[in-house]
């Protein structure tokens, strides 16, 4: 039987507050599961592609569709993923997320084929785009203001620590080779957190919809679905076939979808229907300057992390486990990086542009380091720079959302979540595409036919820092300051 919704005020509660949920911090727990096998999904395989392109086969684009497949179905998927919550119940569509991304993930670790394992991939992308809107509905609806905080505040650690432990754990579980699994373990682990999220989650989690949800826009989120895809796609294929006339047409077209898109949720919103994007949003400069600006920077975070890991391993023969050892300090830096940002987030825009700056100090330092060390450094050598590039990280991500967000309306907020968050997803997926093609594009062989992953490596390294140059210059559309009374202090 589900647990009723206890009414009674309790403590400073007030006659405003919503309804509290008797067993609402064990089912905070099942939302935070999900947050994590997403988190973890989007992590491991980064640790794990040389292993498995070495098993399985398949092209250098391989690798790069095992990262932007689950990214770019994630940012497709999250447009529609919070409105069909509301449809539908919140509940019920984190039941079928979870239960989706768990099965996905079973054919991951079952595929006897790359392309089998990217298309589970972009199915656990569409599960978990599904699962992970309804997590700020529903803690909205089961605690009360008071208690708000302490539950959003949960996620912090969870999240540091999945990023800490993510790929030590990813290389962990490829070298371990546990039942003779290999590699397909990263995917198998998701089985028992799976499920009992979603038994769990049938008994704890509210039932329940949002009464004055409208109908979907169907249209609106093929047609985005179908921009991605077309400007995704050619920048992972494009370099395998030379770089045919195709790949610019279908990128092209890419823009000419995008523009009907604008053009149809504009004619939709006058017609009195619910658009799938607020229009008017794209009329705010902080919100607009946001999504470029976010996009660059996010493009660099994803992107530096699939060629950081592909060249630990395959460039300097580390094993699995060593390359996601490698990354601790990074991940540390990331942790420190976000409490650092809280103590200074009086100083608004700033905070932003400074995480930035740090975040191109220490990947200026990777590149002087693998100059300098070449294909002999080790992991020692590369922690500086690894933690600088995470505290830069941490600390530019901290107060990014809310200082894009301080702009909209609140009757825009809801689509403008959806939308920012979308498009962080598609920066990862464009990560992927973009740096993982310059990578492989700029591999030289060297004398005995022996790949030469160095040069690709560095070429990376400038490209992320011409991208972080991108998302400073941009970050200057955002508003000064996430609140009023910040700009006072």
């Amino acid at each position: 039987m589900t647990p009723t919704l206890d009414t009674r005020p309790s403590g400073s509660a007030t006659a405003d507050d919503p309804p509290v949920h008797r067993w609402r911090w064990l089912a905070l727990l099942v939302i935070v599961a999900g947050e994590v096998m997403d988190m973890l999904d989007a992590m491991v395989t980064n640790i794990a592609a040389p292993t498995i392109r070495a098993e399985l086969g398949g092209s250098p684009a391989t690798v790069q569709w095992l990262a932007a497949g689950y990214t770019l179905a994630m940012a497709v998927g999250l447009v529609v993923g919070g409105r069909l919550g509301d449809l539908y119940g919140r509940r019920r569509m984190f039941l079928i997320g979870a239960g989706g991304f768990t099965v996905a993930s079973l054919l991951c670790g079952l595929a006897f084929s790359s392309g089998a394992l990217v298309g589970s991939r972009v199915l656990q992308g569409l599960f978990g785009a599904l699962m992970l809107p309804q997590g700020i509905g529903l803690i909205r609806q089961m605690f009360p203001p008071r208690e708000m905080g302490a539950a959003f505040g949960l996620f912090g650690p969870v999240m540091g620590l999945a990023s800490v432990g993510g790929p030590v754990l990813a290389g962990w579980l490829v070298d371990a080779d546990l039942f003779g699994t290999g590699w397909r373990m990263i995917f198998l682990v998701n089985l028992p957190v799976g499920i009992a999220a979603v038994l769990a989650g049938r008994f704890l989690l509210p039932a329940g919809r949002d009464g004055r949800a409208e109908r979907l826009d169907v249209t609106g989120a093929v047609l985005v679905a179908a921009g991605a895809a077309l400007l995704v796609y050619p920048l992972v294929q494009g370099h395998e076939h030379g770089w045919p006339g195709w790949a610019f047409l279908m990128m092209a077209a890419s823009a000419a979808v995008f523009a009907v898109f604008a053009w149809y949720e504009r004619r939709r919103q006058r017609s009195g229907r619910d658009p799938l994007v607020v229009p008017s949003l794209f009329r705010k400069r902080g919100f607009a300057g946001g999504m470029v600006s976010g996009l660059a920077f996010f493009t660099a975070l994803t992107g530096f992390a699939l060629v950081l890991s592909l060249y630990l391993q395959m460039g300097l023969h580390y094993s699995p486990l060593k390359a996601g050892l490698s990354q601790i300090p990074w991940s540390v830096g990331i942790v420190a990086g976000f409490g650092l940002a809280q103590a200074v987030q009086r100083f608004g825009r700033r905070v932003i542009h400074a995480g930035i700056t740090v975040m191109a100090a220490g990947t200026g330092g990777a590149l002087v380091t693998f100059q300098v060390a070449g294909t002999d450094v080790t992991p020692w050598q590369l922690t500086p720079a690894l933690l600088v590039v995470g505290v830069g990280m941490g600390t530019a991500m901290a107060p990014f959302f809310d200082t894009v967000m301080a702009g909209v309306e609140p009757h825009e907020t809801g689509s403008a979540g959806g939308t920012l968050t979308a498009v962080q997803q598609l920066g990862a997926a464009l990560g992927a595409a973009v740096l993982g093609t310059v990578f492989f594009d700029t591999v030289r062989v060297g004398p005995g036919g022996v790949p030469d992953l160095a040069p690709a490596m560095q070429a990376t390294l400038w490209t992320v820092l011409g991208l972080l140059a991108a998302a400073f210059a941009l970050t200057f559309l955002l508003p000064r300051h996430a609140r009023p009374e910040d700009g006072a202090a």
